[in-house]
Parts: structure tokens; sequence; C-alpha cells
């Protein structure tokens, strides 16, 4: 659950930077962000792994390179669904999945324990 909760929140915070960054990615307000990292998640839940199963040929060749397409276009469907966020395009979608990528895994590191060693 907690894992939920970080995505949901690195969703969240790459969504504002991009709209802070790009003007061409509108948010009207702090209840679109959060609906639309409510339906962005739902949507890497149940569409991303469908996707992904129908670019492993290309994401093969591309050595992974095919995923951030595929992140930009489950960005693009749930910019669809959402009224108050406008990513403005496919490339504003693909450096949101850049963001949200490095966020995640910022989180991730950050969430988990050190490991330690004893010398013993």
């Amino acid at each position: 659950m907690t894992k939920l909760f970080f995505k949901y929140i690195s969703i969240i915070l790459s969504i504002f930077i991009v709209s802070k960054i790009l003007s061409s990615v509108s948010v009207t307000g702090i209840s679109a962000i959060l609906v639309m990292g409510l339906v962005l998640l739902l949507v890497n839940l149940l569409l991303k792994p469908i996707f992904l199963v129908v670019a492993l040929p290309f994401n093969l060749i591309t050595f992974g390179l095919c995923s951030f397409v595929v992140n930009a276009l489950t960005i693009m469907i749930a910019d669809c669904f959402v009224s108050g966020v406008s990513m403005g395009g496919f490339l504003n979608s693909l450096l949101a999945a850049f963001l949200i990528v490095i966020f995640n895994n910022l989180l991730i590191d950050t969430n988990k324990p050190a490991k330690h060693r004893s010398c013993d």
C-alpha cells in the first residue's frame, strides 16, 4: 500500500514540476493534479502491462528505451480523462514520463532501509 502511495506522490510531484518547467503544460489547480495522479496511477496499473507486452520486441531492440514511449502513451491516455490538465502533446508527455521514472527511483531508494554489514 505504501508503494502505491509513493508512486502517487511521485506522479503528482512530477506533473507539478513539468507544469512549472514547460509553458505548454497547463494545470488548473491542485485538485486537477490530484485527479491526474489518480487516473495515471490507475492507467499504469491496468493498461501499462498490456502495452509493455505488445511493445516487448521494440523494447528489446532499443534496450528498454521504448518503455519511455509506453509511459508517455499512458500519460496521454490519462490526459484525455482529466479536463483540468493539458500535457500539450507527445514530447511533453515523454518528458513527464522521464521525470516520473526519476522520482519513482528516488522515492524507492529513500524508502528502503540501509543494509549494514557486520564485520563479526
